[in-house]
């Protein structure tokens, strides 16, 4: 029986049964093989010529990006919202992945390959370590071959230049604040409940109190959304929660005890934290989760926050039957939808 161990010279020794080392020299690095970049002036040209080829294919994607936020502006339909979506994503996907090959083939076919090894030295900023730190950089520099090769070397410039457009864009569409807008939405006195069947309905499902049974869950909209100028901005804010819970289990504020119709409740989908869309109902707990930051509410209590980063209760919206035992609000939400960290008291 035999086992390994590392000498402190590097060499390595074979201890065998009878307690003796046998030692052996290291073999050191296997024999370098060259790469066809390495040997032939023409391939490596050619390789040079690809990797750049992917840098302005990053560049085409990057504009492509650009282009289709402008051109394909989601309006008001899902079908509309698909397209952007996929442009925009085709346009960063082309962008990212083709400065990614372009990087993997450009370390892998022109930067040296061969193995070293680095003996450690202790960390300090002296003079010397600051020289040595400089000589490194410039061997990079030189063995990246970013100095001698300027088609790979500006193609990369650009590419990298064009990359953080997306991202302008993308947080420029995160403002202005919404000011009082989110004080106000479609809900007002007698309008009916419908159901949401995931788009703009044009003739939606309205809800009757006995359609609502112990432990369902109805997304609701507006019945008039379908009427507003801008139907998804104002569903983005009027989106409803509705769910029937047996009366006993409601432990209602006295001055709100009139805002439920015989256990049924009704809330705003948009979590108080940044305005994920909350929709996971546990029947059993009567709990409301947000999906996004796991903020949980509890039905029972006027959906105020358990668990989780939320600050304040999700909005609810008073809610009765009319003469045709429709559901229908009593009035819009008494407070602002959406996100706590917007201005909330002004109105």
């Amino acid at each position: 029986m035999t086992s390994n161990e590392q000498t402190p010279s590097g060499n390595s020794s074979l201890a065998t049964t009878d307690g003796e080392l046998e030692r052996f020299e290291n073999p050191g690095f296997p024999e370098h093989g060259h790469r066809l970049t390495d040997i032939d002036p023409i391939a490596a040209k050619r390789s040079e010529r690809q990797i750049a080829g992917l840098f302005v294919v990053s560049m085409l994607g990057t504009l492509l990006f650009i282009v289709s936020y402008f051109v394909f502006t989601p309006e008001e339909s899902m079908s509309s919202i698909r397209v952007s979506n996929l442009m925009l994503g085709l346009g960063m996907g082309i962008s990212l992945f083709a400065i990614g090959v372009a990087a993997v083939l450009w370390a892998k076919n022109l930067m040296p390959d061969h193995e070293f090894v680095e003996e450690r030295h202790d960390i300090h900023g002296s003079e010397e370590d600051q020289a040595v730190a400089l000589e490194i950089i410039n061997q990079g520099k030189e063995e990246s071959g970013i100095a001698r090769r300027p088609l790979i070397r500006n193609t990369l410039i650009a590419a990298m230049a064009l990359m953080p457009l997306p991202a302008v864009l993308v947080f420029r569409d995160l403002g202005p604040l919404p000011g009082n807008k989110l004080h106000e939405t479609l809900w007002d006195k007698g309008i009916r409940l419908a159901k949401d069947p995931g788009g703009i309905p044009e003739s939606p499902g309205l809800i009757k109190a006995s359609d609502v049974t112990i432990g369902s869950v109805f997304h609701v909209i507006p019945e008039n959304l379908h009427d507003a100028e801008h139907a998804l901005e104002e569903k983005a804010k009027s989106a409803v929660l509705l769910m029937r819970l047996d009366p006993s289990d409601l432990k209602e504020d006295e001055d709100r005890k009139s805002w439920s119709y015989n256990g049924i409740v009704a809330y705003s989908k948009i979590c108080t934290h940044v305005g994920c869309p909350v929709a996971l109902y546990e029947h059993q707990t009567h709990h409301l989760l947000c999906p996004c930051h796991q903020s949980t509410f509890d039905v029972t209590e006027h959906c105020k926050v358990i668990f989780g980063p939320a600050k304040r209760p999700l909005p609810q919206l008073p809610i009765t039957v009319d003469s045709e035992g429709y559901l229908v609000a009593q009035s819009d939400f008494p407070e602002p939808v959406g996100a706590s960290f917007w201005e909330l008291n002004q109105k």
